[in-house]
Protein backbone atom coordinates (compact mmCIF):
# COMPACT_ATOMS: atom_id res chain seq x y z
CA UNK A 1 0.00 0.00 0.00
CA UNK A 2 1.10 3.48 -0.87
CA UNK A 3 0.18 6.94 0.46
CA UNK A 4 0.87 10.17 -1.05
CA UNK A 5 3.41 12.45 0.76
CA UNK A 6 4.13 16.49 0.37
CA UNK A 7 7.95 17.24 1.10
CA UNK A 8 8.83 19.52 4.42
CA UNK A 9 11.12 21.17 2.70
CA UNK A 10 10.46 21.52 -1.52
CA UNK A 11 6.18 20.72 -1.72
CA UNK A 12 6.97 18.41 -3.95
CA UNK A 13 4.55 15.79 -3.80
CA UNK A 14 5.35 11.62 -4.51
CA UNK A 15 4.50 8.64 -3.04
CA UNK A 16 5.99 6.30 -0.24
CA UNK A 17 5.23 2.90 1.24
CA UNK A 18 2.71 3.15 3.50
CA UNK A 19 4.76 0.99 6.45
CA UNK A 20 8.31 3.01 6.13
CA UNK A 21 8.10 5.39 9.65
CA UNK A 22 10.90 7.91 7.24
CA UNK A 23 11.01 8.58 3.76
CA UNK A 24 12.91 10.50 1.17
CA UNK A 25 12.01 12.98 -1.16
CA UNK A 26 13.12 11.80 -4.79
CA UNK A 27 13.43 15.59 -5.73
CA UNK A 28 15.96 17.43 -2.89
CA UNK A 29 16.33 14.56 -1.08
CA UNK A 30 15.56 15.65 2.04
CA UNK A 31 13.70 13.30 4.99
CA UNK A 32 10.25 13.24 5.60
CA UNK A 33 7.92 11.35 8.27
CA UNK A 34 5.66 9.15 6.55
CA UNK A 35 2.39 11.20 6.85
CA UNK A 36 -0.26 11.41 3.95
CA UNK A 37 -1.34 14.31 2.71
CA UNK A 38 -4.28 16.08 3.79
CA UNK A 39 -6.54 18.73 2.58
CA UNK A 40 -5.97 22.18 4.39
CA UNK A 41 -8.05 23.09 7.40
CA UNK A 42 -9.44 26.83 6.76
CA UNK A 43 -9.45 27.43 10.59
CA UNK A 44 -6.04 25.73 11.16
CA UNK A 45 -4.25 28.91 8.80
CA UNK A 46 -3.87 32.37 8.34
CA UNK A 47 -5.63 32.66 4.74
CA UNK A 48 -6.73 36.25 4.56
CA UNK A 49 -3.66 37.33 3.49
CA UNK A 50 -0.39 36.26 2.43
CA UNK A 51 1.56 37.27 5.51
CA UNK A 52 1.31 35.46 9.04
CA UNK A 53 2.35 37.63 11.70
CA UNK A 54 5.17 36.73 14.55
CA UNK A 55 2.29 37.59 17.17
CA UNK A 56 2.38 40.52 19.59
CA UNK A 57 1.08 39.66 23.21
CA UNK A 58 0.71 42.73 25.54
CA UNK A 59 0.44 40.87 28.88
CA UNK A 60 -0.26 38.02 30.45
CA UNK A 61 -0.23 34.73 28.63
CA UNK A 62 -3.98 33.97 29.34
CA UNK A 63 -3.92 36.36 26.46
CA UNK A 64 -2.09 34.98 24.37
CA UNK A 65 -3.42 31.80 24.97
CA UNK A 66 -6.54 32.91 23.60
CA UNK A 67 -5.12 34.87 20.98
CA UNK A 68 -3.06 31.71 19.44
CA UNK A 69 -5.01 28.68 20.74
CA UNK A 70 -8.43 30.08 19.76
CA UNK A 71 -10.84 26.91 21.06
CA UNK A 72 -7.44 24.44 19.96
CA UNK A 73 -6.05 22.90 23.21
CA UNK A 74 -2.43 23.57 23.99
CA UNK A 75 0.10 22.09 22.33
CA UNK A 76 2.02 18.83 23.35
CA UNK A 77 5.54 17.81 23.14
CA UNK A 78 6.99 14.65 24.19
CA UNK A 79 9.96 14.45 25.50
CA UNK A 80 9.41 10.49 26.44
CA UNK A 81 12.87 8.01 26.68
CA UNK A 82 10.80 6.00 24.66
CA UNK A 83 10.51 8.36 21.74
CA UNK A 84 11.50 7.31 18.49
CA UNK A 85 15.48 8.44 18.18
CA UNK A 86 17.18 8.07 14.52
CA UNK A 87 20.45 10.30 15.44
CA UNK A 88 23.49 9.03 12.90
CA UNK A 89 25.64 11.38 13.08
CA UNK A 90 28.96 11.16 15.43
CA UNK A 91 28.96 15.08 16.64
CA UNK A 92 25.24 15.02 16.77
CA UNK A 93 24.88 12.01 19.46
CA UNK A 94 27.90 13.83 21.43
CA UNK A 95 25.93 17.34 21.46
CA UNK A 96 22.61 15.25 22.63
CA UNK A 97 24.17 13.21 24.92
CA UNK A 98 26.01 15.58 26.89
CA UNK A 99 29.73 13.42 26.53
CA UNK A 100 32.70 15.35 27.36
CA UNK A 101 34.68 12.70 25.40
CA UNK A 102 34.93 14.70 22.27
CA UNK A 103 36.48 17.87 21.10
CA UNK A 104 34.00 20.39 19.19
CA UNK A 105 34.46 21.50 16.10
CA UNK A 106 35.36 25.05 15.18
CA UNK A 107 32.49 25.91 13.09
CA UNK A 108 29.08 24.48 14.55
CA UNK A 109 25.61 25.99 14.75
CA UNK A 110 22.15 25.86 16.58
CA UNK A 111 19.29 26.22 13.80
CA UNK A 112 15.43 26.84 15.69
CA UNK A 113 12.36 27.24 13.63
CA UNK A 114 9.03 27.01 15.85
CA UNK A 115 6.18 27.34 13.74
CA UNK A 116 3.48 26.15 16.50
CA UNK A 117 2.20 23.63 14.30
CA UNK A 118 -1.12 22.88 16.79
CA UNK A 119 -1.73 26.24 17.45
CA UNK A 120 -4.84 27.98 15.87
CA UNK A 121 -1.56 30.92 14.40
CA UNK A 122 0.63 29.24 13.26
CA UNK A 123 4.24 30.02 11.77
CA UNK A 124 4.43 28.82 8.15
CA UNK A 125 7.65 29.86 7.23
CA UNK A 126 10.03 28.99 10.30
CA UNK A 127 11.08 25.07 8.70
CA UNK A 128 11.77 26.81 5.19
CA UNK A 129 14.07 29.46 7.13
CA UNK A 130 16.20 27.11 9.30
CA UNK A 131 16.89 24.91 5.76
CA UNK A 132 17.95 28.09 3.91
CA UNK A 133 19.95 29.15 7.03
CA UNK A 134 21.60 25.56 6.94
CA UNK A 135 22.10 25.89 3.16
CA UNK A 136 23.88 29.10 3.98
CA UNK A 137 26.18 27.88 6.50
CA UNK A 138 26.97 24.66 4.41
CA UNK A 139 27.76 26.08 1.03
CA UNK A 140 28.93 29.41 1.74
CA UNK A 141 30.62 29.14 4.69
CA UNK A 142 32.15 25.48 5.26
CA UNK A 143 30.14 24.21 8.42
CA UNK A 144 29.97 20.17 8.30
CA UNK A 145 26.60 19.24 8.59
CA UNK A 146 27.07 17.03 11.40
CA UNK A 147 27.83 19.91 13.24
CA UNK A 148 24.63 21.72 12.90
CA UNK A 149 22.11 20.91 15.37
CA UNK A 150 18.61 21.78 13.49
CA UNK A 151 15.12 22.36 15.75
CA UNK A 152 11.89 21.80 14.43
CA UNK A 153 8.55 20.14 15.41
CA UNK A 154 9.13 17.73 12.53
CA UNK A 155 11.92 16.38 13.78
CA UNK A 156 11.43 12.53 14.86
CA UNK A 157 14.03 12.82 17.68
CA UNK A 158 12.43 14.03 20.87
CA UNK A 159 15.67 16.02 21.81
CA UNK A 160 15.36 17.92 18.72
CA UNK A 161 11.93 19.43 19.03
CA UNK A 162 12.27 23.05 20.32
CA UNK A 163 11.14 23.12 23.42
CA UNK A 164 12.55 25.30 26.20
CA UNK A 165 14.82 22.64 27.79
CA UNK A 166 16.01 21.52 24.28
CA UNK A 167 16.91 25.16 23.53
CA UNK A 168 18.87 25.88 26.66
CA UNK A 169 20.43 22.67 26.14
CA UNK A 170 21.84 23.52 22.85
CA UNK A 171 22.97 27.02 23.75
CA UNK A 172 25.23 25.46 26.53
CA UNK A 173 26.48 23.03 23.93
CA UNK A 174 26.82 25.45 21.43
CA UNK A 175 29.51 27.58 23.75
CA UNK A 176 31.18 24.61 25.55
CA UNK A 177 34.64 24.01 25.05
CA UNK A 178 35.51 27.17 22.44
CA UNK A 179 38.74 27.85 21.51
CA UNK A 180 40.49 30.23 19.80
CA UNK A 181 39.08 30.44 16.29
CA UNK A 182 35.83 28.88 16.99
CA UNK A 183 32.62 30.22 14.66
CA UNK A 184 29.75 29.79 16.39
CA UNK A 185 25.77 30.65 15.24
CA UNK A 186 23.03 30.77 17.21
CA UNK A 187 19.54 31.21 14.80
CA UNK A 188 16.17 31.58 15.86
CA UNK A 189 12.88 31.72 13.71
CA UNK A 190 9.21 32.16 15.56
CA UNK A 191 7.52 33.91 18.34
CA UNK A 192 9.24 36.61 19.96
CA UNK A 193 7.70 38.78 22.78
CA UNK A 194 8.71 41.49 25.75
CA UNK A 195 7.94 41.52 29.55
CA UNK A 196 8.48 43.75 32.09
CA UNK A 197 12.28 44.38 33.52
CA UNK A 198 12.90 44.12 37.20
CA UNK A 199 16.56 44.41 37.05
CA UNK A 200 16.73 47.89 36.02
CA UNK A 201 19.24 46.21 33.37
CA UNK A 202 16.91 47.97 29.93
CA UNK A 203 16.54 50.99 28.88
CA UNK A 204 13.29 50.63 27.40
CA UNK A 205 11.97 49.11 30.80
CA UNK A 206 11.29 45.87 28.80
CA UNK A 207 13.38 41.96 28.98
CA UNK A 208 12.61 40.95 25.14
CA UNK A 209 12.27 36.97 25.08
CA UNK A 210 11.83 34.04 22.39
CA UNK A 211 9.26 31.41 22.36
CA UNK A 212 10.22 28.15 22.58
CA UNK A 213 7.23 25.88 21.10
CA UNK A 214 6.09 24.75 24.97
CA UNK A 215 6.39 28.24 26.44
CA UNK A 216 2.84 28.72 27.69
CA UNK A 217 3.48 25.89 29.98
CA UNK A 218 7.54 26.06 30.71
CA UNK A 219 7.77 29.91 30.01
CA UNK A 220 9.73 31.94 27.79
CA UNK A 221 13.43 32.44 27.28
CA UNK A 222 14.49 35.89 28.47
CA UNK A 223 17.27 37.78 27.02
CA UNK A 224 19.27 37.64 30.39
CA UNK A 225 19.26 34.10 30.20
CA UNK A 226 20.10 34.14 26.69
CA UNK A 227 22.98 36.35 27.58
CA UNK A 228 24.13 34.49 30.56
CA UNK A 229 24.59 31.13 28.44
CA UNK A 230 26.41 32.00 24.97
CA UNK A 231 27.72 35.57 25.28
CA UNK A 232 29.32 36.10 29.08
CA UNK A 233 31.36 32.88 28.54
CA UNK A 234 33.00 33.30 25.24
CA UNK A 235 36.83 33.33 25.44
CA UNK A 236 38.99 35.19 23.76
CA UNK A 237 39.60 34.50 19.77
CA UNK A 238 35.43 33.27 19.29
CA UNK A 239 33.44 34.05 17.29
CA UNK A 240 29.48 33.87 17.70
CA UNK A 241 26.88 35.20 15.27
CA UNK A 242 22.86 35.40 16.84
CA UNK A 243 20.58 35.57 14.21
CA UNK A 244 16.94 36.01 15.04
CA UNK A 245 14.01 36.45 13.30
CA UNK A 246 11.42 37.56 15.25
CA UNK A 247 9.04 40.08 17.11
CA UNK A 248 10.41 42.37 19.74
CA UNK A 249 14.30 40.80 18.86
CA UNK A 250 16.43 43.92 18.60
CA UNK A 251 18.70 43.55 21.90
CA UNK A 252 18.06 39.84 22.02
CA UNK A 253 21.32 39.31 23.49
CA UNK A 254 21.82 42.57 25.20
CA UNK A 255 25.05 43.88 23.88
CA UNK A 256 26.33 46.86 24.74
CA UNK A 257 26.68 48.70 21.34
CA UNK A 258 23.78 49.29 19.00
CA UNK A 259 24.18 49.99 15.92
CA UNK A 260 22.38 53.25 14.42
CA UNK A 261 21.62 52.79 10.45
CA UNK A 262 20.05 56.40 9.86
CA UNK A 263 22.83 58.28 12.26
CA UNK A 264 25.63 56.06 11.11
CA UNK A 265 27.02 55.91 14.65
CA UNK A 266 26.89 53.33 17.29
CA UNK A 267 24.57 53.98 20.45
CA UNK A 268 25.03 52.88 23.84
CA UNK A 269 22.82 50.58 25.26
CA UNK A 270 24.39 49.30 28.60
CA UNK A 271 22.42 48.71 31.76
CA UNK A 272 21.22 51.53 33.53
CA UNK A 273 21.81 50.01 36.43
CA UNK A 274 25.47 49.64 36.04
CA UNK A 275 25.88 46.40 34.91
CA UNK A 276 28.17 45.28 32.53
CA UNK A 277 27.00 42.63 29.82
CA UNK A 278 29.93 41.54 28.40
CA UNK A 279 31.96 38.34 26.96
CA UNK A 280 34.81 36.85 28.43
CA UNK A 281 37.18 38.05 25.77
CA UNK A 282 35.44 36.99 22.39
CA UNK A 283 33.25 38.60 20.15
CA UNK A 284 28.96 38.61 20.23
CA UNK A 285 27.16 39.79 16.76
CA UNK A 286 23.42 39.99 16.96
CA UNK A 287 21.31 40.40 13.65
CA UNK A 288 17.72 40.87 14.21
CA UNK A 289 14.66 41.10 12.56
CA UNK A 290 13.56 44.37 13.91
CA UNK A 291 13.69 47.01 16.66
CA UNK A 292 12.57 46.10 20.16
CA UNK A 293 9.69 47.95 19.76
CA UNK A 294 8.73 46.67 15.79
CA UNK A 295 7.27 43.48 14.69
CA UNK A 296 8.34 40.71 12.08
CA UNK A 297 6.28 39.13 9.86
CA UNK A 298 6.25 35.59 7.39
CA UNK A 299 5.40 36.05 3.86
CA UNK A 300 5.09 34.71 0.87
CA UNK A 301 5.24 38.16 -0.72
CA UNK A 302 9.33 37.84 -1.44
CA UNK A 303 9.41 34.96 -2.45
CA UNK A 304 5.91 33.40 -4.48
CA UNK A 305 6.66 29.96 -4.31
CA UNK A 306 7.34 29.64 -0.38
CA UNK A 307 6.26 31.31 2.85
CA UNK A 308 9.84 32.44 4.89
CA UNK A 309 10.61 34.96 7.54
CA UNK A 310 11.16 38.27 6.32
CA UNK A 311 14.63 38.58 7.50
CA UNK A 312 15.70 35.90 7.09
CA UNK A 313 15.04 35.58 3.20
CA UNK A 314 16.44 39.53 2.59
CA UNK A 315 19.48 38.22 4.45
CA UNK A 316 20.00 35.09 2.75
CA UNK A 317 19.40 36.85 -0.36
CA UNK A 318 22.07 39.95 0.02
CA UNK A 319 24.74 37.44 1.04
CA UNK A 320 24.00 35.19 -1.56
CA UNK A 321 23.77 38.17 -4.36
CA UNK A 322 27.91 38.69 -4.00
CA UNK A 323 28.69 35.50 -5.20
CA UNK A 324 31.97 34.21 -3.95
CA UNK A 325 33.01 37.79 -2.31
CA UNK A 326 31.80 39.04 1.14
CA UNK A 327 29.52 42.02 2.70
CA UNK A 328 29.70 44.13 5.27
CA UNK A 329 27.76 44.67 8.11
CA UNK A 330 26.49 48.05 7.02
CA UNK A 331 25.99 46.70 3.52
CA UNK A 332 23.83 44.13 4.51
CA UNK A 333 22.13 46.43 7.16
CA UNK A 334 21.45 48.41 3.96
CA UNK A 335 20.55 45.61 1.46
CA UNK A 336 18.35 43.99 3.77
CA UNK A 337 16.13 47.31 4.97
CA UNK A 338 16.23 48.72 1.33
CA UNK A 339 14.46 44.95 0.02
CA UNK A 340 12.02 44.93 3.26
CA UNK A 341 11.14 49.05 2.44
CA UNK A 342 10.85 47.93 -1.57
CA UNK A 343 8.00 45.22 -0.43
CA UNK A 344 6.41 47.42 1.58
CA UNK A 345 6.14 50.01 -0.97
CA UNK A 346 4.41 46.73 -3.57
CA UNK A 347 2.19 46.73 -0.94
CA UNK A 348 2.73 43.08 0.23
CA UNK A 349 2.08 43.67 4.17
CA UNK A 350 -1.20 45.10 2.68
CA UNK A 351 -4.51 43.44 2.77
CA UNK A 352 -4.94 41.06 5.70
CA UNK A 353 -7.40 41.85 8.40
CA UNK A 354 -6.03 39.71 11.08
CA UNK A 355 -2.67 41.73 10.99
CA UNK A 356 -4.89 44.99 10.45
CA UNK A 357 -6.67 43.83 13.83
CA UNK A 358 -3.53 42.99 15.93
CA UNK A 359 -1.03 45.36 14.61
CA UNK A 360 -2.97 48.73 12.86
CA UNK A 361 -2.76 49.24 8.97
CA UNK A 362 1.05 49.93 8.97
CA UNK A 363 3.43 46.86 9.40
CA UNK A 364 7.36 48.00 9.51
CA UNK A 365 10.33 46.53 10.54
CA UNK A 366 14.09 47.33 10.37
CA UNK A 367 16.55 44.48 10.86
CA UNK A 368 18.94 45.66 13.93
CA UNK A 369 22.97 45.29 14.49
CA UNK A 370 24.32 45.17 17.95
CA UNK A 371 27.32 43.59 19.18
CA UNK A 372 30.29 43.40 21.90
CA UNK A 373 32.10 46.32 20.85
CA UNK A 374 31.85 49.30 18.47
CA UNK A 375 33.68 48.26 14.42
CA UNK A 376 33.65 50.06 11.09
CA UNK A 377 30.45 48.77 9.74
CA UNK A 378 31.38 49.03 6.48
CA UNK A 379 35.01 48.12 6.57
CA UNK A 380 34.64 44.67 8.10
CA UNK A 381 33.06 41.71 6.09
CA UNK A 382 30.82 39.60 7.28
CA UNK A 383 31.40 36.39 8.39
CA UNK A 384 30.09 32.99 10.21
Amino acid sequence: METRIVCHRCRQKFTATANAEVVYCPHCHADNPNRPVRKPSSASSLEHGKISPRLIGKSMKEKMRKLLHGDAPKPSVSTSPSSKIIVTSHSKRFALDNSADAVPANKRAVLCGVSYKKWKYKLKGTINDVLNMKDLLTQKYGFEEQNILVFTEEKLDARLIPTKANIENSMRWLVKGSRSGDSLVFYYSGHGLRQPDFNQDERDGFDETICPVDFLKEGMIVDNDIYATIVKPLPKGVTLHAIVDACHSGTILDLEHVYDRQKGKWIDNSPPSGARKQTSGGLAYSISACEDDQVAADTSALNSKTMNGAMTFVLIEAVRGRGQGNITYGELLDSMEERIEQANQQGCLGGSRILTRLFGPNLTQKPMLSASEEFPVYKREFKL
